[in-house]
């Protein structure tokens, strides 16, 4: 969306939306159940793009060797880990963890809703993971048809901030000298399929 951080268009986003959820009346069953309604085809929709670039990445099924250096826990002293598997491997594993994230959105607001009775994250939840499907990497590429390099060049970046450091410390890291550094050092070189 114009080069602007997807970090700060949806905190607009959600700001937006929630000024707008004050306004709805959710006591009325009609307006619920068109949210409830709008929810769960946001989420079928998500689910269908990435079924699509599923079924995008097991047609191409790119065997292009791809390997990085896999940065190590957080917290751990050891260094990252030298990975090599394929374009096609590396991107259903993407793919596999954005169906997790999306599956975990899900239970989270399913939770949320029914137990707590929390009605107003329905419309913010309708929205944000929508717009989040489509800014993804895999997405871009496979759907959008953008090509894989800059900032689409695999091994992908992690995710940035507070949120990026809390899920692994370091940077995934594809550049050459990482690579030869790590397969001198001996530190993994497994092949993953």
């Amino acid at each position: 969306m114009f080069g602007i951080n997807p970090q700060i268009t949806n905190l607009v986003v959600i700001l937006g939306l929630m000024q707008v959820s004050k306004k709805i009346p959710f006591d009325d069953p009609n307006v619920l159940n068109g949210v409830r309604a709008a929810y769960v085809l946001s989420n079928v929709i998500i689910v269908a793009i990435y079924l699509y670039v599923q079924m995008q990445i097991n047609q191409k099924k790119d065997m292009t060797t791809l390997k990085y250096v896999e940065p190590a826990p957080m917290g751990s002293t050891e260094e990252g880990k030298l990975i090599t598997t394929t374009v096609h491997a590396y991107d259903t594993q993407q793919l596999r963890g954005l169906f997790k994230s999306q599956l975990m959105g899900v239970g989270m607001m399913a939770v949320m809703h029914l137990y707590f009775k929390y009605t107003n994250p329905l419309l913010i939840q309708s929205i944000i993971p929508l717009k989040g499907a489509f800014e993804g990497n895999l997405v871009k590429i496979h759907l959008l048809g953008e090509p894989a390099s800059g900032d689409l060049k695999r091994p992908f970046k992690g995710a940035g901030g507070l949120m990026g450091a809390m899920q692994g410390g370091g940077e995934v890291k594809g550049d050459k000298k990482s690579i030869e550094a790590a397969e001198r050092s001996g530190r993994g070189g497994a092949k993953e399929e």
